[in-house]
């Protein structure tokens, strides 16, 4: 014969959060090992942070310490503060809160903090309690989220690209200071995060650009004047184009004429095949590169764009 599994109220198992539940799962702490993908041992109920009581501190195997922050009751922004505060004050590597409702909110703040946090890791578990049949109620826990190999790799991508950030602001505080002392162009620019740092040519819509990629730089004209401008954007590139071999004369070497079919902008590019931002031993060589790109760029379409008729 098979039983039935029927669901028990918690308050009538556990009446009171501190008293009942909290010691009890103090003496009955195994029962979390079982789900988590570490063991747990020394637990202690109400330890003093400051102002405020953590409800559970314990150790893992390797004598980490681990904050459990319970609730009777559906998950709420209040605990999950608490669950942040107490693993900050006590620092604790690992912090698990258990609830019996988590609200997707809450599940959706818990796997943000696993993917943007490498100093600690967050665990969300379900309480239930259950009997079969006219059994005695038995704890049952769920884990809802949990670090992931995928929580990781979205943590480990989203500090490379931060760090790309950071060093492509280095890459352009040094180029503009060099900038500076060859042409006005970009005098007014400040160092940025992105990939790329422009200023206007003399006409609406034209900039002049440096442009930096991991591997790759270059200098370039980029032409979009806005929506519904496509075939303002072509004709431009066009009266320019008609002009390439005086102005990659005047420029000193060939350059890229890209009109970049199926996209409303234009582009007349050059190459610094030399590296990117990733490449810092070869900063210096790069920058200066990029520089004498940009001069001599400005340069040879300067009197094209001042005759252009738009």
């Amino acid at each position: 014969m098979i039983g039935k599994i029927r669901r028990v109220p918690l308050r009538e198992v556990w009446k009171h959060e501190a008293i009942d539940f909290t010691r009890w799962l103090e003496e009955n702490i195994d029962v979390l090992n079982e789900i988590l993908d570490f063991s747990l041992s020394n637990a202690e109920r109400e330890r003093s942070t400051g102002n405020f009581n953590v409800d559970l501190i314990a150790q893992d195997e390797s004598g980490n310490t681990v904050i459990i922050e319970n609730q009777l009751e559906k998950s709420d922004h209040d605990h999950l503060g608490k669950v942040i505060t107490y693993l900050a004050a006590v620092g604790a590597k690992k912090a698990i809160w258990i609830t019996p409702e988590p609200r997707p909110e809450h599940i959706g703040a818990i796997k943000w903090l696993n993917e943007s946090n490498s100093d600690a890791s967050f665990y969300l578990l379900k309480v239930e309690a259950i009997c079969v049949g006219d059994s005695p109620p038995a704890p049952l826990l769920t884990l809802i989220v949990g670090p992931s190999e995928e929580g990781k790799e979205i943590r480990e991508t989203k500090e490379d690209l931060a760090e790309g950030r950071k060093t492509r602001k280095r890459f352009w505080a040094q180029l503009l200071v060099k900038a500076k002392t060859r042409t006005r162009l970009h005098a007014a620019i400040s160092p940025v995060e992105n990939g790329w740092i422009s200023t206007g040519a003399g006409l609406s819509g034209l900039a002049y650009s440096y442009v930096i990629r991991r591997h790759e730089a270059s200098v370039e004209l980029y032409i979009d004047r806005g929506k519904e401008a496509e075939e303002e954007n072509r004709s431009i590139f066009e009266a320019l184009l008609a002009n390439k071999g005086a102005i990659e004369k005047e420029f000193g070497e060939p350059l890229d004429w890209q009109p970049l079919e199926g996209k409303r902008a234009c582009r007349i590019e050059k190459e610094i095949p030399i590296g990117g931002f990733d490449d810092d031993g070869k900063w210096p060589e790069i920058q200066d590169a990029m520089v004498d790109a940009m001069v001599r760029l400005e340069r040879a379409l300067k009197p094209y764009i001042s005759k252009l008729d738009v």
